[in-house]
């Protein structure tokens, strides 16, 4: 699927990853509707994709919302008159052993802990995977979905409800390719390693260093990196039903 004049949705595109994705295909000439519950983030998204002259729209939501959800891709359609791609990036990090015990104290992961990661990484990639799908069938548009996963899903100490949820991404994008492929919708996920993102600066300078020598060209990845890995699967009609691994060779 060429790229130029394609409306993609991004998720999470206030910063990071997204803002990234964005900003690299509006240069491809791609049509960009922004959503993240960060405002300020998706105005500077969108001023940047407007400098390269495409159209971007910005919508401020709850990707676990479902009322928010369906309102936005609702709303999408109607300002576009079309959706041809959709990238799943939103997600929060929220790091901690499922038990731990330190001075002779025990401690566990909250359940709340739990959900919060579940409900965006999961629940958000579901409902807005689900939107999206039923707008572009809804419209008979071809298109692609894009599940941001993470290297994470093979498990990770620290991680029980993070790699969980990456896990589950990446199954949901194998999942749809096989129901959507009838209609000409694709479906895959990108799984980064460590990149250079604001999430990843949450993380211990120590921990930060140890990843970065588990890595065989001992760097983190650059946003951008991540963005071209996108760039491909939407140009590539033949990728579908399959994580496309951007991790610089690291194995946790």
């Amino acid at each position: 699927m060429e790229v130029k004049n394609c409306v993609i949705a991004i998720t999470g595109a206030g910063q990071g990853l997204g803002q990234m994705m964005a900003v690299t295909l509006a240069q491809a000439g791609a049509e960009l509707a922004l959503i993240d519950l960060n405002e300020e983030g998706l105005k500077q998204t969108e001023q940047q994709c407007q400098m390269l002259s495409k159209k971007s729209l910005i919508y401020k939501a709850d990707v676990s919302n479902e009322v928010q959800v369906e309102a936005v891709f609702k709303q999408i359609a109607d300002d576009f008159g079309q959706l041809n791609g959709l990238v799943n990036n939103a997600g929060v990090l929220r790091d901690g052993l499922l038990v731990k015990v330190k001075d002779g104290e025990l401690s566990k992961m909250s359940l709340e802990q739990f959900n919060m990661v579940m409900n965006v990484n999961v629940t958000g990639t579901f409902l807005c995977g689900r939107e999206a799908a039923a707008q572009m069938v809804a419209m008979g548009n071809k298109g692609v979905i894009i599940n941001i996963s993470s290297v994470s899903r093979a498990g990770n100490i620290g991680q029980t409800n993070y790699s969980a949820s990456k896990a589950a991404v990446a199954t949901l994008a194998v999942c749809w390719a096989k129901e959507l492929g009838r209609y000409g919708i694709r479906a895959a996920a990108v799984a980064p390693g460590i990149i250079h993102t604001a999430m990843a600066e949450q993380l211990k300078p120590e921990a930060i260093e140890r990843l970065k020598e588990m890595v065989p060209i001992r760097r983190m990845g650059e946003a951008n990196e991540i963005a071209h890995a996108v760039k491909f699967i939407i140009e590539n009609d033949y990728f579908t039903g399959r994580v496309l691994e951007v991790d610089g060779g690291i194995r946790v």
